[in-house]
């Protein structure tokens, strides 16, 4: 028996330094078969039990880390399909905006002209019921895949609504939902159109023109904000089919450089700049990323716009999705992108964020000061400087109304119980509407407002600190503010009410002021960067 058991195991080595000879660093069967038998004798001889999945989980997890870039990543099949809506901007549903309140899935807000919003559900409805399923036993995943379906079958809920005895029932017909990257635009003063970008998907680029040429055929727009502020990003050809509007024919838009030979290309306009005679101005803020600074890098590598705000997110690079067994999709970065003059604006992430010197925002984002000192120096092609490395660099920068130290210390007391705080501006912004039926764009709220908000606060949080609340009372008041626009106008209502605060947007509306060409343009934004220098 010992004999035997010697034999097999002088067997087993040999086979396994035959191996070793022919080269185990080339022999990919190998390794997947010993990763596989680690797996199976982890799981059965461990000391204390271990879950099978998690193993080949928690191999492919320290695949990515050791990758070191957190652009890559395997997104489970249960999860591509919000992913797909995202980039693709289309599903089958009945249009509405929910997430988890009060132990309850809540309509957050009903999106325009879709089969929720004509039924007449309202923002702060709580659901009761989704096809006789009682909804407190759901997570708001569960309910969005049971209201989401083929157009044109249907879906019955019963919903709660503030101040009805009753659960009110609804039957509703699933239609095609088409998510804009555009929700509105909107004339401002001096023939200035303003156009907010959300996200790049299929299609952006003709909804942009769609409300571009509404506004210089409608209301005469003679030069145009393009607010990016927020556009985490989206598809690549978005971005190039975004640039290519504002570009003349055959300029670059930006290159892409990877080990494999598909991802080495140069993307050019494809067509003449349809809005030639429009002066730019596109807003920034280091929410801006991807797609938004390819956008962004193109128009200003050509002059063709001005940069103003902060410094952008400096995502500059490329991810390709792959299909894998199962339906889960590899998404992995296959190249880096750089601007027409060559720029990379990409920023290492082992780096971390640089804090020297920031500060916070009233609307709570990171302020850091717009240092370009150790930046590499480029020039457009009209021979302006500009910089590379770690985003793009605006060509003015401006912040938004900051914080001082104290309210900054006192609203990160308040944000330790975020979640409550969360709600209750949900709660309190659904009852003001309910309460204020004469309510307009540009209200404020009074002191004695922000004192029932503190009780609303209280019922929804085990503690509050008063002290902070009314040391942030600042930040609170804009805040309860724009939710409260959110839920009674939308997106447009919260642009028009938080404009006094938004330093960005009366700077670009002061560089354009009387501007009729984009190298006047070019011009006031050097004056101004002149002007500011010590």
């Amino acid at each position: 028996m010992t004999a035997v058991a010697v034999v097999a195991s002088a067997v087993v080595v040999a086979g396994w330094l035959l191996q070793e000879g022919v080269g185990r660093t080339d022999n990919a069967y190998l390794r997947v078969r010993v990763l596989q038998e680690v797996i199976d004798r982890v799981e059965s001889s461990f000391v204390e039990e271990v879950e099978y999945n998690r193993l080949h989980e928690s191999a492919i997890d320290g695949l990515f880390r050791d990758l070191g870039d957190p652009h890559s990543s395997l997104i489970p099949a249960s999860s591509y399909e919000n992913l797909r809506i995202r980039t693709e901007g289309e599903y089958g549903g009945i249009g509405l905006e929910v997430a988890d309140r009060n132990g309850w899935v809540t309509v957050v807000s009903p999106i325009p002209n879709t089969p929720g919003a004509r039924a007449g559900i309202r923002a702060g409805d709580q659901f009761f019921e989704i096809e006789g399923v009682p909804a407190d036993t759901m997570v708001t995943d569960q309910a969005v895949e049971m209201l989401r379906g083929r157009p044109g079958t249907e879906v019955s809920v019963r919903m709660i609504r503030p101040g009805v005895d009753e659960p009110i029932p609804f039957t509703i017909e699933r239609a095609e939902i088409q998510l804009r990257a555009v929700p509105f635009g909107v004339m401002l003063e001096h023939g200035i159109g303003y156009v907010p970008l959300q996200t790049f998907q299929a299609g952006s680029e003709r909804e942009i023109t769609t409300v571009l040429d509404s506004l210089r055929e409608a209301e005469g727009a003679r030069s145009l904000i393009l607010d990016l502020r927020g556009n985490p990003g989206g598809l690549l050809d978005a971005g190039i089919a975004v640039s290519d509007l504002f570009l003349d024919m055959d300029l670059s838009i930006v290159e892409t450089r990877g080990r494999a030979s598909g991802q080495n290309e140069t993307y050019t306009a494809k067509k003449p700049d349809i809005y030639p005679n429009l002066p730019i101005v596109v807003l920034v803020d280091r929410a801006s990323a991807s797609a938004s600074e390819i956008v962004a890098g193109a128009l200003q590598d050509h002059d063709r716009a001005v940069i103003v705000g902060q410094r952008t997110f400096g995502k500059g690079s490329v991810q390709t999705l792959y299909r894998l067994t199962g339906g889960d999709v590899l998404r992995l970065t296959t190249a880096r992108w750089y601007t027409p003059v060559g720029r990379s604006i990409h920023r290492d992430s082992q780096r971390g964020v640089e804090t020297d010197g920031q500060s916070f925002g009233i609307s709570g984002e990171l302020v850091i000061p717009g240092d370009v000192s150790e930046r590499p120096e480029f020039s457009s092609m009209g021979g302006r400087m500009l910089y590379g490395g770690g985003g793009i660099t605006p060509d003015l920068f401006v912040v938004s109304e900051t914080l001082s130290a104290e309210e900054t210390e006192a609203v990160g007391r308040v944000f330790r119980q975020a979640s409550a705080f969360n709600i209750a501006l949900f709660n309190y912004a659904v009852s003001y509407i309910h309460d204020h039926p004469e309510l307009e764009v540009g209200y404020t709220l009074s002191d004695e407002d922000l004192d029932m908000f503190f009780e609303t606060l209280r019922e929804s949080a085990t503690e509050v600190d008063e002290a902070a609340f009314i040391a942030g009372a600042r930040f609170i008041r804009y805040h309860l503010e724009r939710e409260i626009a959110l839920q009674a106008w939308g997106d447009s209502g919260v642009f028009e009410q938080s404009r006094k605060y938004d330093e960005e947007l009366a700077s670009a509306l002061e560089l354009l002021r009387g501007i009729s060409t984009q190298d006047d343009l070019i011009e006031v934004v050097e004056q101004a960067r002149q002007s500011r220098k010590p």
